[in-house]
């Protein structure tokens, strides 16, 4: 019986031996945890060798933009850091030399027309805006600014987005029954608020800038000539001085700028124009094309909100917000702008960290803020 219990105690110790070994080398077998994968030849080769940043955290950081699920499609990613790029990346079938469209990015350049015209005496931001509709006797809308169309505060029943599609004010002026002259269908809107008591996002109302812009420049009705003035004006004060020879601008049938939402150009021209505005309204050679106190403006928030100033989004956070934040005030300066257009177009800019970034592609409202965390870990790459 001794012999025999001995026997057994062995046999069950040798098995115990076995299975705690058999535990040991299947433990070996798993995959070790090596963490994130190895940046492929594309991702490296998007970022330059003088980034301002880690080159393989910045690589690896962009290439996020391109590759996570759930943010949409990223089509162009281009940073610029100390007025150098940093990093450039396209998605297949996009490249440095494809015009991508605004939408509502367009609205701060058309800022800048405005800006460029009131330096020159032609426009005055604090007086009613010279809308001769509006200056009728007894008409409530003569009460509105330009000011006040700067800072999407004009009162005007101007409703961006409907429900249905077809029911809001930018629909119906873009391709319903404003189609043909757009400015015109924006200023007949009645008022639904006291002028400059609250902050409206509305194409409509940069339209109705563009058309101020248009008639400061040429009393003409004639579209061409309407046209030709606007083009020809920023050609020379803007676009040929930041040598953005991408931009094409769209107008509509009346001669007026789209300036709401309608231009095309490349990521690097929209890059030269964030770098523009970053360093206070200055062309690369040092030519001042708008005065620093007019971007300062355009920068700043307006009474009716903290995160709007002259057709320009910040980085400043509004507690009176109905939806989410367009940026991320949680994650980078205060100080930092933007500008913002439908589907995903972003030129972020960021003076403290001498920083802009252009992203570039098609995000649903669902998939942008995930979008924006990943452009805002870009930003967090670079010291403030």
């Amino acid at each position: 019986m001794t012999d025999r219990n001995q026997s057994h105690k062995t046999a069950k110790s040798r098995g115990t031996y076995c299975l705690a070994l058999s535990a040991l080398v299947l433990a070996s077998c798993e995959a070790p945890d090596t963490g994130p994968p190895p940046l492929t030849e594309q991702a490296l080769a998007a970022v330059t060798e003088d980034a301002g940043a880690p080159k393989d955290q910045l690589a690896r950081q962009v290439d996020e933009l391109f590759t996570t699920e759930g943010l949409g499609e990223t089509r162009a990613v281009l940073v610029m850091a100390d007025g150098e790029i940093a990093a450039e990346r396209y998605a297949d079938g996009y490249d440095a030399d494809t015009r991508f469209i605004s939408w509502s990015m367009a609205k701060t350049i058309t800022a800048v027309l405005i800006g460029m015209l009131v330096a020159d005496g032609k426009l005055s931001v604090k007086e009613p805006a010279p809308v001769p509709l509006w200056q009728r006797p007894g008409d409530p809308r003569s009460e509105i600014t330009l000011e006040h169309l700067l800072q999407m505060r004009s009162g005007l029943r101007h409703t961006e987005a409907g429900d249905p599609p077809f029911d809001s004010s930018e629909v119906r002026m873009l391709f319903l029954d404003g189609r043909d002259d757009m400015a015109r269908w924006a200023k007949e809107q009645p008022l639904e608020a006291e002028p400059g008591e609250k902050f409206e996002y509305s194409s409509n109302t940069t339209v109705i800038l563009a058309d101020i812009a248009a008639r400061a420049l040429t009393k003409s009705d004639d579209p061409e000539v309407r046209r030709a003035a606007i083009a020809e004006f920023l050609e020379e004060r803007l676009f040929g001085p930041l040598d953005m020879t991408s931009v094409v601008p769209e107008f509509d049938a009346s001669g007026t700028l789209i300036g709401g939402s309608l231009m095309h150009a490349t990521a690097r021209d929209y890059a030269k124009f964030g770098e523009f505005m970053r360093a206070g309204g200055k062309a690369p050679g040092g030519e001042q094309l708008v005065p620093t106190g007019w971007i300062e403006a355009m920068t700043s928030p307006s009474p009716a909100s903290e995160h709007y100033g002259y057709q320009t989004w910040m980085n400043r956070p509004e507690p009176r917000l109905e939806y989410p934040h367009p940026l991320f005030p949680d994650r980078a300066p205060n100080s930092l702008f933007a500008l913002i257009g439908h589907m995903g177009q972003y030129v972020l800019v960021s003076p403290e960290q001498n920083v802009t970034l252009v992203r570039l592609g098609h995000s649903t409202s669902e998939e942008r803020p995930l979008m924006l965390q990943e452009a805002a870990d870009v930003l967090a790459l670079y010291p403030e």
